[in-house]
């Protein structure tokens, strides 16, 4: 137990300190912000600062911080340290940085910041990667809830069209259709703050379900060990597999929309670095709800950190009322992020094609091909397209943070705070890319070499990738030191 305080005070702490220093390095000031100076009553308008932060929390979490921490809790009590200095170091260094260049920059998405620090060559490739992601969450945001209500129902008695997971499927991209193409303040800034504090309110009395109901959070140096009873690997498996609950590229599709609706700089530090310490929190506590409650063999069997360990564990810790708030989290908060998901996907490609979005006809021209696309995706298997949007979410954390690193080198200030974790998430993106079976290592076996040879050769590409990345880094940032010492 003492493990679990130790790192919500670390959290804590590191919002107010090195979220200081964060905000210092970047130096936001009094310049008129894209809300302010743009302002077109569809994607660009003043919010409140607790509705910038209630949405942009809602939009990162998703199932993200319940789902991945959950299934992290499979390597036992040391993904405490992952989530605790993976998201003060990295996650919310990297949502802090993806919303504050794409404030100084007119609200642009990730994709057209890239292009600005990174070159043109990876611009165009960050605007097919961050679209094909982007429909990948909308699509795996709606599979998920649509098969969770149908469960309940058929679970519940039910037959029929309420029953039918097409049915609940073709009504959540039917919603998604409406927030992805109505002003940003008709929906979305309306619902997604109440659900925000749903998702806080759950994880609170997950919290408190532990506490008051004697269950024991085991401590790190009690089992500082692999405790993973299929024995994968820690790294980089757990790195990849708790994602949003430390750090995850989708974030930065997520930040711009907030990015366009501050009306000043000084918000960001609450906004993006806060909102990413909240969503800390909560993985936080549903990783210690997981190493609590169960053994990795038992939460294994309950399909590792799947909806029916997050219903389990709301049942154990709040009963009844547990329960509910387990198929309003499970379901509401997907679906809040599958459809900010496409709205970023629109405004990215505007971004591309230059297509003015105050136009309503304009923006149908994007909102329907994308979620035709998304209803094709749809009827792949789910399994296969989360693999896949895991990998490509922490690839587009560690180019976003590059991306970072080249703007605060540029601007002559301390590039190392993105810089190393940078570095960091290029080994284990690379790692995971050479070593899992959906990725190249379904290349590696037939050419007959053992298990424990291939791993091992995964694991020195990827330290290979995070060094040559760094040097070619530190080679183009070297011109920007260069022109100081001459003025």
């Amino acid at each position: 137990m003492f493990s679990f305080l130790i790192c919500l005070a670390l959290l804590i702490g590191g919002y107010f300190v090195y979220g200081g220093i964060v905000e210092k390095t970047f130096g936001p000031d009094d310049r008129e912000t894209p809300a302010v100076k743009i302002n077109d009553g569809v994607d660009y308008m003043v919010l409140p600062q607790w509705k910038l932060f209630m949405i942009q929390l809602l939009n990162i979490a998703g199932l993200g911080p319940i789902f991945g921490a959950l299934s992290g809790a499979l390597w036992g009590p040391v993904v405490f340290l992952w989530i605790t200095f993976g998201t003060i170091f990295a996650g919310a260094v990297h949502d802090y940085f993806s919303g504050m260049m794409s404030e100084r920059n007119e609200g642009a998405s990730i994709s057209e910041i890239s292009g600005i620090y990174l070159g043109g060559a990876m611009k165009n490739v960050m605007r097919v990667f961050s679209v094909v992601l982007l429909v990948m969450v909308g699509t795996v945001f709606a599979v998920g809830p649509a098969g969770l209500i149908q469960l309940l129902f058929t679970n519940g008695g039910s037959t029929g069209i309420v029953a039918s997971k097409l049915f609940w499927l073709v009504l959540i991209l039917i919603y998604y259709f409406i927030a992805t193409f109505l002003s940003i303040d008709k929906i979305i800034g309306k619902i997604y703050p109440l659900f925000g504090i749903c998702l806080i309110i759950m994880a609170l009395g997950v919290a408190l379900g532990i506490f008051t109901k004697g269950y024991e959070i085991p401590e790190i140096w009690n089992n500082f060990a692999n405790l993973h009873p299929q024995g994968t690997p820690i790294w980089s498996f757990m790195f990849i597999t708790v994602a949003c609950g430390a750090i995850s590229g989708f974030h930065a599709t997520q930040s711009p929309l907030m990015a366009r609706c501050m009306k000043s700089e000084k918000q960001g530090h609450f906004v993006f670095y806060g909102a990413m310490v909240s969503e800390g929190i909560i993985a936080l506590i549903w990783a210690a709800a997981g190493c609590a409650l169960y053994t990795g063999e038992e939460l294994l069997a309950l399909g590792g950190g799947g909806s029916t360990a997050v219903y389990d564990v709301c049942s154990k810790t709040m009963g009844g009322v547990g329960i509910a708030l387990a198929m309003l989290g499970v379901i509401a908060c997907p679906i809040t992020s599958g459809d900010t998901a496409y709205r970023s996907a629109r405004l990215t490609l505007a971004d591309w094609f230059k297509i003015d979005q105050k136009d309503w006809k304009k923006r149908l021209l994007l909102t329907v091909p994308l979620l035709g696309v998304g209803a094709i995706i749809c009827q792949i298997d789910y399994s296969v397209v989360w693999r896949y949007f895991s990998w490509s979410n922490q690839t587009l954390a560690m180019i976003a943070l590059w991306a970072a690193a080249m703007y605060l080198a540029q601007n002559k200030r301390n590039y190392w705070i993105c810089a190393v974790p940078a570095t960091f998430m290029t080994g284990v993106s690379i790692t995971y890319f050479f070593a899992a079976g959906e990725c190249l290592g379904l290349l590696w076996k037939p050419m007959g070499i053992a298990e424990s040879v291939y791993y091992p050769i995964a694991v020195v590409a990827g330290v290979i990738a995070a060094v040559g990345f760094l040097a070619l880094f530190l080679k183009k940032s070297a011109k920007y030191k260069t022109s100081t010492l001459a003025q």
